[in-house]
């Protein structure tokens, strides 16, 4: 029996795919096996099934020991992403523009529809802090700028003018910057604290 060519994708191994890249566009990131198994309510085998007949095809590739380990390595020409620019900045110090030139490190591009409107940029995570969300060390983080968020958005904030990765918890007058690590603290926020929010995580992008 002759190998089945790469470019041959069935009708479910495309929805399959699809699911995926509108995830991947939508939010930064791939979905885990069990939110697959849970869109097209099949088993956790039958997606592991799906999931190896795309890495083999070479449409998908898998990182192992990951929970969301899955990269789009190729898409169909009816779903082909539409790449944008975005900065990526460095260390932010107090007291300057966020997108100032001394700030800017650099490019990565983003899909158009993770950054649809509004002005985004891209910092380099460092650290575990939010590794329970994804987020790992060295990822590139995607971030919306915008001075104010809601209750459970993460967060890249200015805390008494260091940079920080969190998720943003508001209850009455209680406001915490919470880590996706048990091995780390909630964060108070005092009275005397500097917090500035510099934007929302739209995604983030795997190193």
């Amino acid at each position: 029996m002759s190998k089945a060519k790469t470019d041959e994708i069935t009708p479910i191994q495309r929805e399959t795919l699809e699911a995926i890249c509108r995830l991947v566009d939508a939010k930064g990131f791939p979905p885990t096996m069990k939110e697959l198994s849970e869109i097209f309510e099949i088993s956790h085998a039958s997606a592991h099934d799906r999931i190896n007949q795309l890495v083999q095809k070479g449409y998908l590739k898998r990182e192992e020991g990951k929970s969301r380990g899955l990269t789009v390595v190729r898409r169909t020409n009816e779903i082909a992403a539409t790449l944008v620019a975005i900065p990526v900045i460095g260390i932010v110090p107090a007291g300057l523009p966020l997108l100032a030139e001394e700030n800017i490190i650099g490019e990565v591009l983003v899909e158009s529809s993770v950054v649809r409107s509004g002005k985004h940029f891209a910092l380099r995570a460092v650290g575990e802090s939010m590794k329970g969300a994804g987020i790992h060390d060295g990822d590139l983080i995607i971030v919306r700028q915008q001075p104010i968020a809601e209750d459970g958005n993460i967060v890249v904030a200015l805390l008494n003018s260091e940079a920080t990765v969190k998720r943003l918890k508001i209850k009455d007058d209680l406001i915490e910057l919470v880590p996706e690590n048990p091995e780390f603290q909630n964060i108070r926020i005092r009275p005397e604290d500097d917090l500035r929010i510099l934007g929302k995580v739209v995604g983030w992008k795997r190193n």
